[in-house]
């Protein structure tokens, strides 16, 4: 199945590279927490996107600290009646030792200043037994750059967690900072966390 997942992915690209899109960006986290979990202090990033017509694909990386984290993305992206609508695929891949492989299939709506992301996930977990999750997370960002998330995970993982936070573009370069506040099941301990964030994106047509 992943072979024809890459093999869908480079045959779109062939056929459209010309009418795409292409970006790069790279930032810097003073930690590095993902979907309330941390994963390293003072962490870079860097990816690669493509997007054309609604499509897309790319990758992205992070320093974890033992080797990097890589994703690799597709999917589709579009808006029926003012509802947005998105499904895709997510990859998870570790150089070193840090983590296992999670592989997910990513479903998004949105309406206005709400959105709703689902993920249905597949998790290695190195040599012990296949673990399946559901990752679901609601979203309020009004147009002044302020957002607030609640989000958490069902079936083998558990936990949930509200992050506050705002971002910015200034002289052309994104800033953001964020409350995080994950409960005992996601940390093991009560956890909050204040995390700032810099970042560039790059149009590379």
């Amino acid at each position: 199945m992943k072979f024809a997942k890459t093999a869908l992915v480079l045959t779109l690209l062939a056929s459209s590279a010309a009418y795409a899109d292409f970006s790069a960006n790279v930032g810097y986290a003073s930690e590095y927490h993902y979907r309330g979990i941390f994963q390293k202090n003072s962490s870079a990033s860097g990816g690669l996107d493509y997007e054309q017509g609604g499509f897309y694909a790319g990758t992205w990386a992070a320093d974890v600290g033992d080797g990097l984290e890589v994703d690799g993305y597709f999917g589709y992206a579009g808006e029926i009646g003012g509802i947005d609508l998105s499904l895709g695929y997510t990859g998870y891949f570790y150089t070193g030792d840090f983590d296992d492989t999670y592989q997910e299939i990513n479903l998004g709506t949105g309406y206005g200043p709400l959105s709703l992301e689902v993920a249905l996930g597949e998790y290695e977990n190195f040599d012990g037994p296949t673990q399946d999750y559901v990752y679901y997370a609601l979203t309020l960002e009004s147009e002044a750059g302020f957002y607030g998330k609640y989000a958490g995970f069902s079936e083998d993982f558990d936990g949930e967690y509200l992050e506050l936070g705002y971002g910015a573009t200034v002289a052309d370069i994104d800033v953001g900072v964020s409350l995080i506040f994950a409960n005992d099941d996601l940390v093991g301990d009560d956890e909050e966390s204040i995390v700032f964030t810099i970042g560039k994106s790059f149009d590379i047509n």
